[in-house]
């Protein structure tokens, strides 16, 4: 299971931080134009920093969401392949056949 596990938050984890650097690169700029104060560069600032403050929100609930999710998933396979082993080992042996066949036909 810690296989499994770790490839699937793997993916999620690399989305997670890349929402986070944008995020980051956006308050950089907010503060680069901090000594901007004409009326629309402030309005569009404060609309933006609310936008970014209600982003880290989202994205801390749906981090913890996906991460919950992807551990229940994980655990429900895990669970599969320990109550019916040998219809994994055949599903897999299906799929590595199917592979097996696609690859040698290039």
């Amino acid at each position: 299971m810690p296989k499994i596990r770790t490839t699937a938050l793997d993916g999620k984890d690399k989305l997670v931080a890349d929402l986070q650097r944008v995020i980051t690169d956006a308050e950089e700029l907010m503060q680069a134009t901090a000594h901007q104060t004409e009326g629309k560069v402030v309005e569009l600032r404060d609309r933006i920093n609310e936008n970014l403050r209600e982003a880290r929100h989202k994205l801390a609930d749906a981090e913890e969401a996906i991460k919950e999710k992807t551990l229940e998933m994980a655990r429900a396979t895990d669970d599969y392949v320990h109550e019916n082993p040998w219809s994994a080992i055949g599903a897999a042996a299906g799929v590595g056949l199917l592979v097996g066949l696609l690859i040698s036909r290039r």
